[in-house]
């Protein structure tokens, strides 16, 4: 908590620093992501090209290097008419791994009210929304967007979103599917998707035969009236899926109550974020003696970090030096016998260079220092080089 309270004092002081113009919804790069782009076309042409992708090397400590392409992305819209548009990210991991990401459609009521149905992504935190490579510092994405919010988070779902222009408020409502916890093994048991060491991510369904029973509901309110400033308020609150023959033993189905709170800022030369997550969930003890699983009763955690662009303002490129402190734990709260693993108790300080040769591309390198709980335990420090593009 003394560690939290120092980066708040400290983001709060950088927030404080000066004044810009005021932020827009839909304004500078670093506000927006692919399916803002997309919606955004006011070009006349009815279909919207576009892509990000990411080429990296990750050197951990004292082990040989891995050179991958980590993501490739095809963005595709059509705007059938003047409200009516299709959004779709069409994504290739690691070369051989094909998935869709979203697809789905925006029916604009007004100019201030959409209504959206498809595979969207889930409005949790910064990174799962907004995670095109020239959109963050670092090679890798924060651990926290990883661990805690399982990025990237998508499932199928209808909902809402607009603004309130006069309030400086923009708002996101929608039901989803939730997470498939758990699957049959077969023989009248159940194996368990989720665990004490990944949290939530195994879970997720992506929009793949997905299984539905009781429907989840996930909201979020970003307010953006402060100039150069951008904060952030969600919530996700249901209930994980079983197959239908499971769905009944005790532990097959757990709770789940999630909120987080982010921030940005921008001021010339300088940006600041900040990020807070907390998962509670309910009946782990029985889903973990169902499952054989380690599953925590509660997942938290929060980053803080600070950029300055050392080029000249007045330069075409930008060379943002950053570091980043996070904190994340899966293991936060644990249910009956289940003794918290010190393991799932990490820290990560993350300090580099964003080098943007261009709108669109980034070179990125940094080093990152890991530790977790474990007294005397050793966790491997990481080099890491990267190149991004969006477009």
């Amino acid at each position: 908590m003394k560690k939290l309270s120092i980066i708040s004092a400290l983001l709060f002081a950088t927030f404080s620093f000066a004044q810009t113009a005021k932020d827009s919804i839909s304004s500078s790069s670093q506000q927006q992501n692919s399916a803002q782009k997309i919606l955004s076309n006011s070009t006349g042409n009815a279909v919207t090209i576009g892509a990000y992708g990411e080429i990296t090397y990750n050197q951990p400590e004292g082990d040989n290097g891995e050179l991958d392409v980590q993501r490739l992305v095809l963005l595709l819209g059509y705007k059938f008419n003047e409200r009516t548009q299709f959004v779709s990210e069409i994504e290739i991991e690691h070369v051989e791994e094909v998935f869709v990401e979203q697809a789905f459609v925006n029916y604009a009521v007004s100019d201030n009210v959409s209504l959206r149905g498809g595979l969207m992504l889930v409005p949790m935190g910064i990174i799962n929304e907004y995670h095109e490579p020239t959109t963050f510092n670092g090679t890798e994405r924060p651990a926290v967007a990883n661990s805690i919010v399982p990025t990237t988070w998508r499932e199928i779902g209808v909902g809402v979103t607009g603004r309130f222009p006069d309030l400086s408020l923009g708002y996101q409502a929608y039901i989803f599917n939730g997470f498939k916890s758990t699957v049959s093994d077969g023989e009248g048991g159940a194996v368990g998707k989720l665990s004490g060491s990944s949290g939530l991510r195994g879970g997720r369904q992506k929009g793949i035969q997905s299984t539905v029973d009781t429907p989840t509901l996930s909201t979020k309110v970003d307010y953006y009236g402060i100039p150069g400033f951008r904060f952030g308020l969600a919530g996700y609150f249901g209930k994980t899926q079983a197959e239908d023959e499971i769905e009944a033993l005790d532990g097959a189905v757990i709770g789940i109550s999630m909120v987080g709170f982010d921030a940005r800022y921008a001021f010339k030369k300088f940006t600041a974020r900040a990020e807070f997550i907390y998962a509670a969930l309910n009946d782990t003890e029985a889903y973990n003696a169902l499952t054989g699983k380690d599953l925590g009763s509660a997942l938290m955690g929060y980053y803080g970090e600070v950029a300055y662009n050392i080029l000249p303002l007045s330069a075409k490129q930008k060379l943002f030096a950053f570091a980043r402190y996070e904190n994340y734990d899966t293991h936060a709260n644990t249910d009956g016998n289940l003794v918290a693993n010190d393991a799932y108790n990490r820290t990560d300080i993350t300090t580099g260079l964003s080098y943007h040769i261009a709108p669109g591309v980034v070179i990125k390198g940094d080093y990152q220092f890991k530790d977790n709980k474990v007294e005397g335990g050793n966790v491997d420090d990481q080099l890491n080089f990267g190149i991004g593009v969006w477009f």
